[in-house]
């Protein structure tokens, strides 16, 4: 259990240094390309939970399509504002 928190603990340090590093010209196609990641995963999800057979199995599952679900409409919410951060004002 310890192996397994302590990858945990790395991947989110690791994950929040590479994050805050990016430049933010290239946020928005990196957000375009997590979305459709995202998208599977939220396929994934719904594939999984419609094949649970226990009550736990089943939350869970519900669980995650709802949290992949508020990943993908708040991706592209974001990516959305930043592209319209990149539009010209037309007058």
């Amino acid at each position: 259990m310890i192996d397994l928190l302590t990858i945990f603990v790395l991947a989110v340090f690791v994950g929040f240094e590479v994050v805050s590093k990016v430049s933010t010209i290239l946020h928005t196609p990196l957000m375009s390309g997590a979305n459709a990641i995202h998208g599977v995963i939220l396929v994934g999800a719904i594939l999984i939970t419609g094949r649970a057979e226990h009550a736990l199995e089943v939350a869970l599952g519900l669980a995650a399509v709802f949290l992949a679900t508020v990943n993908v409409v708040g991706g592209f919410v974001v990516t959305d504002r930043m592209l319209e951060m990149f539009k010209g004002h037309r007058r």
